[in-house]
């Protein structure tokens, strides 16, 4: 997608360790207008799926999954990272080691929300190591719900996180692919 490469290369920086700051658009101030049309075009791409649910993982995940969801007209969930004081049903957990945070993290989701008939798109904003998309994955499978598709806005596909996800054998769109950042370059596929 030109455009989110465009912001990608205008205001994306590249602080080296395969680590892309895009906050001024996508993980902490967010274009509601480019989401908009993100999640139109992850829409688009992985409608024929048939998803009647998408999940993602707090925090950075939830605005690009919430704008797939409204063009999909079907309800999100968001996979929380520690258990607010309602959540007083049945939860199903897994960990993942988030890069950005430099530590393992806890992503649960209730099964309140997520059912066995459920078929499941996996929205994110990063596709790197595709941990944390995996243990989405995972979730799905501990209530047998099935997953259907993964959406990413970005993909470093230098990271191979892709490789990770053979087993989840869903399609995968990435609205960005990113195949080299050495020496300070964020290079396109």
């Amino acid at each position: 997608m030109q455009e989110l490469k465009d912001r990608i290369m205008q205001e994306g920086r590249n602080l080296g360790g395969g680590i892309l700051k895009v906050d001024s658009f996508l993980n902490h101030q967010i274009d509601p207008a480019l989401m908009t049309r993100l999640g139109q075009e992850l829409a688009r791409r992985l409608r024929h799926t048939q998803p009647t649910k998408v999940l993602t993982a707090e925090t950075s995940g939830i605005a690009p999954a919430l704008a797939t969801a409204a063009a999909l007209d079907i309800p999100l969930v968001f996979a929380r990272k520690s258990p607010p004081l309602t959540m007083d049903y049945t939860i199903v957990k897994e960990d993942a080691r988030s890069r950005t945070h430099g530590k393992m993290v806890e992503l649960m989701v209730s099964t309140e929300y997520l059912t066995p008939r459920d078929r499941v798109l996996i929205i994110d904003d990063f596709l790197a190591t595709a941990q944390t998309i995996a243990a989405l994955a995972r979730l799905v499978a501990k209530v047998n719900a099935r997953v259907v598709g993964i959406g990413t806005v970005i993909e470093k596909s230098f990271e191979r996180g892709r490789d990770n996800l053979r087993d989840v054998n869903v399609p995968i769109a990435s609205l960005a692919v990113i195949v080299n950042m050495d020496n300070g370059k964020i290079v396109f596929e």
